[in-house]
């Protein structure tokens, strides 16, 4: 369209700003900003100082009790944002949504640990606590950890392709690291601060560096299995297996291949669109394009076959697989999602279709390729189980129990004809003949409500170093060797986060046959890393499995560390008492937990006090995020004796051929 042949540079047009914005005025320390009668003398101050009287200074130009502070090197401070390693947690970041970015999706509509910062027992969002500024350095933390899992000045082969081994410690620093930044944002903002801890962690992970799987390549990711889940879309960019933060196509640039065709890699199916997972068997999905532009007036833009759209047409008809992972609404916490690795599919089909808007929109129909590992399937079979729908196959007993728990304990069998384990009595927590004698007498606390992060006055939070050692998602948070939970003294109700290994199983475990190590434990649920999952019942007993006793939890043996590294104030590494605890003739599920060299739980101590005495238990925590109906396993330690160790069969890589 061409220009005018003049303007009429007179008019004036009534333009308004997005956003007014008024100028805040300062009062004397002495008046009421409210009641002030005269408005206060503007004020123009350098963002450096010096301040007048009534003036503080403000971040990040100045700390908190500096003078001045020209930069902030590597720290995070709960609350603002300051950087690339800096994240902001507490303001909406400003992000301008990248091309090939699916409408409906949000920036922290995916993977946010949104109930980590909720109030436990009213689930509201509660105000963020008065507390002066204050920044964290979170470096040390993060580089310790990188140092204890051996990811320091990762070589390019590994950043480039990485294994099994490679993943599983970068997602488990991640996590880790996540967990802890959590409960240092709760202690200092309280919950319901918006942080993005997840976000924290990606962003100086992928600063330093440590991540793997870089070279984007069509097929497996290597070190990542068919199935595998995750709690956060940051996860799936540090191992490669999805590169987009955002996107839902991840796709090869066309100046990387040999033909100048840009080639999909990877899609994720995560509710952004109206995409079908159809078919009954789980096999066929159906998938919307990205991009479409939506204005405020309603308008809806077609979508263009360019960036992934033109990728997986170019893959339809090359016939190239493209991973698929698929987004499911997480039961624990109904803001977030789970991803599910659900293998490797093809295009078979695309087409252009008109949505009930008025705009076109590419749909892709992509089939799974025939004889992967069950993934997304097993999530479908187990919400039929759920809903009535299906039957399950070789159930013995609904329920173990008998009611014992909150959550009933199926008892299976579909590989053989035995009909259940040895009887035994189903206690569902520890028996004491006589507690352990405490050198002082501990307080109970006062909180009527629950404990809260943060609060500094509770006793509780005293013995545990400061801070809440729990998320409200039962999610452990504490590096500690032992965990100090509120007993009966305490005036705080059962559901108070600082009781979360007493409420039994927050999961639906189920006791099944195995095809060679006899009966064993899984659960159907997914289960988040950290996340409580039982505690070790039984009789506790100072003989050992002397006496042919299987079903024996052994505190003396020595157990590898797998969180890499203590609390900066927790120096101590052992068990401060021979615990030994006898589940022969009454015990719970995890009687029916096995052994593995690379096992998926691992244990901690709780402490619960009252009066001078002490009660210790053993409380099982999944080390990393476990897909449903996986076997759940920890390690049983080494003992000196060589003549308990009996011959291993975990089939582990790391398998150290016995267990004691």
């Amino acid at each position: 369209m061409n220009p005018p042949s003049s303007i009429d540079k007179t008019r004036v047009l009534d333009v308004k700003p997005l956003r007014c914005l008024s100028p805040v005025f300062t009062s004397p320390s002495d008046m009421s900003s409210v009641s002030t009668p005269q408005p206060s003398p503007f004020v123009c101050v350098s963002p450096t100082g010096p301040f007048p009287t009534g003036v503080s200074s403000f971040f990040p130009f100045v700390a908190p009790n500096e003078t001045t502070q020209q930069q902030i090197p590597s720290r995070v401070l709960p609350g603002r944002c300051v950087g690339a390693d800096r994240l902001a947690v507490n303001e909406t970041t400003s992000q301008q949504t990248p091309t090939g970015v699916r409408p409906g999706r949000s920036v922290g509509a995916d993977g946010v640990d949104v109930n980590d910062v909720q109030d436990s027992s009213t689930g509201r969002k509660k105000k963020k606590l008065n507390k002066p500024m204050e920044v964290v350095d979170v470096e040390p933390l993060l580089n310790q950890l990188i140092a204890s899992f051996k990811l320091v000045d990762l070589d390019q082969v590994k950043k480039a392709d990485g294994d099994k081994e490679v993943v599983r410690r970068i997602l488990l620093v991640f996590d880790l690291f996540r967990r802890r930044m959590t409960q240092i944002d709760e202690s200092r903002n309280g919950s319901g601060s918006g942080t993005r801890p997840d976000l924290i962690a990606s962003n100086l992970m992928r600063k330093k560096e440590v991540r793997t799987n870089q070279t984007k390549r069509i097929g497996n990711v290597s070190g990542i299995e068919v199935g595998d889940i995750f709690f956060f879309r940051m996860e799936l960019c540090l191992v490669g297996l999805h590169s987009p933060s955002m996107s839902g196509i991840d796709y090869i640039s066309s100046k990387l291949t040999i033909d100048q065709e840009p080639l999909a890699v990877s899609i994720v199916s995560a509710g952004g669109y109206d995409d079908d997972g159809g078919g009954g068997d789980g096999d066929l999905l159906v998938y919307t394009g990205q991009g479409g532009v939506q204005r405020k007036d309603g308008k809806m833009f077609d979508q263009k076959l360019e960036g992934g759209n033109l990728a997986l047409e170019k893959s339809l008809h090359r016939g190239n697989v493209v991973r698929v992972i698929r987004g499911v609404r997480d039961v624990a916490n109904p803001t977030g999602k789970i991803y599910i690795y659900d293998g490797l599919y093809k295009i078979r089909e695309s087409w252009v279709e008109k949505t009930k808007l008025d705009c076109n929109v590419f749909k892709y129909k992509l089939l799974r390729v025939p004889g992967q590992p069950e993934a997304f399937k097993v999530w479908k079979t187990i919400q039929q189980w759920k809903d009535g729908v299906a039957s399950r196959v070789g159930v013995i007993l609904p329920d173990l129990t008998s009611g014992a728990e909150s959550q009933p304990v199926c008892l299976v069998n579909d590989v053989d004809d035995e009909k259940g384990p040895a009887y035994f009595t189903y206690i569902p927590s520890l028996k004491y003949s006589k507690p352990f004698l405490m050198p002082r007498p501990s307080p109970g606390c006062h909180c009527v409500g629950g404990c809260q992060p943060g609060d500094s006055n509770c006793p509780c939070i005293q013995r545990n170093g400061g801070f809440l050692p729990y998320s409200s998602l039962g999610v452990l948070m504490s590096y500690k060797t032992s965990i100090h939970e509120c007993y009966s003294a305490c005036l705080c109700p059962p559901n108070c986060r600082n009781r979360m290994s007493q409420g039994g199983p927050r999961v639906r475990l189920e006791v099944f046959k195995t095809k060679n190590r006899g009966w064993g434990l899984r659960s159907r649920d997914p289960i988040r890393g950290g996340s409580f999952i039982c505690e070790y019942a039984g009789e506790v007993t100072d003989v050992g499995n002397d006496s042919g006793n299987n079903y024996i939890f052994d505190a003396t043996h020595i157990y590898e560390s797998l969180e890499g590294i203590p609390d900066y104030n927790d120096e101590s590494w052992k068990v401060p008492f021979p615990l030994i605890i006898s589940a022969k003739n009454g015990g719970n599920v995890a009687r029916f937990m096995n052994h593995s060299c690379s096992p998926n739980v691992y244990w901690k101590l709780v402490v619960r006090e009252s009066n001078n005495e002490a009660y210790y238990h053993i409380a099982f925590f999944s080390i990393r995020h476990i897909p449903p109906m996986q076997e759940l396993t920890y390690d049983y330690g080494i003992d000196k004796a060589d003549h308990r160790r009996k011959q291993c069969l975990c089939g582990s890589l790391n398998c150290r051929r016995y267990f004691y």
